[in-house]
């Protein structure tokens, strides 16, 4: 009996071939995977960076200088200005901001998205502080205003020098010492002073910009009113060219307090008697250095008098001053003063 011819045997594919068209296989999709995986990072990261940030109120951040991204990113955190320092630094790199970040105090507004935080930081929009010095202070109370200055840094410098400081409102950031401030406020003072005194008129009496700025001090110390300075710096001009003492209670407490405190009572006879270079009711021509720092307005006045023949001034009961070219014209407006002030202190 013939048997059957014996069928060939199936041929299995071999293991490495099978390992080989795997490894094909994942080669041409991982592209597409990795892709798939950036996009969707991508679309999320621009959610988070561009989506409201966590804080329901402004949020203020100081960031000193030489902070990098990473610390950045851990205060922001820290005040609840961002959610995830992480993210703000992806952000900060994908933003291409990384390396713009400056340093400062900032006022993160609530919902700050991370974006509107990045470009605040990339523009420097940091907070301004002010300080204000007005007119008519000795250095001793400026320098004080600058030590109580919380914002500001650094011990104080060594007192300018009476008349050095010019009186306005200085706006500066956190971080700024109190040396740099005043140094500021100094050249502020020399730049006017020198703008003021190439443009002064041709017939004034004071001859240098010192003796300006000094006439300028007991202008600033005798009136408030913008409308008499010009008058009272005529005035103190007038007696100069007659060699008369020019009498400014300004001066005379000055030689008391030196500027220091408020005198704190009025004058007495023995006060005008003081033998002191800054008593003009002794002394004979202008102080010896400024009585306080004047501001712009009593410069102007002194580099520009009022063209009159006035000697005299004296209170006037508002404010003011009543002005007289003779000495009895000057006495009758010193009885008048005195006795409006005597109807106020009997009035009941």
């Amino acid at each position: 009996m013939r048997g059957k011819s014996p069928r060939p045997a199936r041929e299995e594919p071999d293991a490495r071939s099978q390992l080989r068209a795997r490894g094909v296989t994942i080669a041409l999709l991982a592209p597409t995977v990795m892709g798939l995986l950036f996009g969707a990072f991508f679309l999320y990261a621009q959610w988070r960076i561009t989506a409201p940030g966590p804080a329901t109120d402004t949020v203020i951040v100081w960031l000193p200088p030489g902070t990098g991204t990473g610390g950045i990113a851990r205060e922001l955190t820290l005040r609840g200005a961002v959610s995830g320092r992480w993210m703000f630094r992806i952000a900060a790199l994908l933003s291409g901001e990384r390396q713009h970040l400056k340093a400062g105090e900032y006022a993160v507004p609530a919902r700050a998205s991370m974006a509107d935080i990045l470009t605040m930081l990339r523009d420097g929009r940091v907070i301004e502080h002010k300080i204000t010095l007005p007119e008519g202070l000795s250095s001793a109370q400026a320098m004080a205003i600058v030590a109580s200055d919380t914002t500001l840094t650094g011990p104080p410098p060594p007192m300018p020098a009476e008349g050095a400081l010019l009186p306005e409102t200085y706006a500066f950031v956190r971080g700024v010492t109190r040396a740099q401030l005043v140094a500021r406020m100094e050249a502020s003072a020399r730049a006017l002073m020198a703008a003021q005194w190439a443009d002064r008129a041709a017939d004034i009496v004071v001859e240098t910009p010192q003796q300006a700025l000094v006439l300028a001090s007991m202008v600033e110390k005798e009136t408030g009113v913008d409308s008499e300075r010009a008058r009272v710096a005529a005035v103190f001009m007038n007696r100069l060219r007659l060699g008369m003492k020019l009498q400014s209670d300004p001066t005379t407490i000055y030689a008391i307090t030196r500027g220091r405190r408020p005198l704190g009572r009025e004058l007495t006879r023995k006060d005008l008697a003081l033998a002191s270079p800054y008593n003009t009711y002794v002394a004979p021509a202008l102080p010896p250095a400024p009585i306080c720092n004047p501001g712009k307005a009593s410069i102007e006045a002194v580099m520009h008098p009022a063209r009159t023949k006035e000697l005299y001034f004296v209170a006037d009961g508002t404010g003011g001053h009543a002005f007289s070219e003779t000495l009895d014209g000057h006495n009758q407006n010193v009885s008048a003063w005195r006795a409006q002030k005597k109807s106020r202190t009997t009035r009941p």
